[in-house]
């Protein structure tokens, strides 16, 4: 398994909306046998940021994450952190994570789950991007011609 390819889909798991993820997985109608090694549990987790985006670390806040952990019958292992209070998505998510480890479902999975969701995201990030810059402004000072 390459690292950062599931870096990559467990990503995509964690950012799309319990109802595309729901979708998804529906469409893909698929039943595996899992057990749960860590129920989905709520917590938080401290987020930081950098003022301006270089400079110094900062406590900015709290956010609430659900994790979950399950064992395919393969023995595979899913791990998931969706942030939110929803238990059955990091389950799902958990769940998709390990079956990204088969052979069987890896390809299956990649196209018809992850890749629409990636598409998704992106054209949503997009969107996001053009609505901000429609509502930049641009400040200038006029001399005054006093000096």
């Amino acid at each position: 398994m390459n690292t950062p390819q599931r870096k990559q889909w467990m990503s995509v798991l964690a950012r799309a909306s319990w109802a595309e993820l729901e979708a998804g997985w529906h469409a893909q109608a698929l039943t595996p046998e899992y057990q749960l090694i860590r129920a989905p549990e709520v917590g938080l987790a401290q987020v930081r940021a950098r003022m301006g985006a270089t400079g110094s670390l900062f406590n900015l806040g709290d956010t609430t994450i659900t994790r979950a952990v399950v064992k395919l019958a393969g023995g595979e292992l899913g791990y998931s952190y969706v942030r939110g209070r929803n238990k059955r998505h990091a389950e799902l998510a958990a769940v998709i994570d390990a079956l990204m480890q088969t052979r069987d479902a890896h390809e299956q999975l990649s196209q018809g789950l992850i890749a629409p969701l990636a598409a998704s995201r992106v054209e949503q990030e997009e969107l996001r991007r053009r609505e901000v810059a429609a509502s930049k402004v641009d400040f200038f000072t006029m001399v005054r011609g006093e000096d």
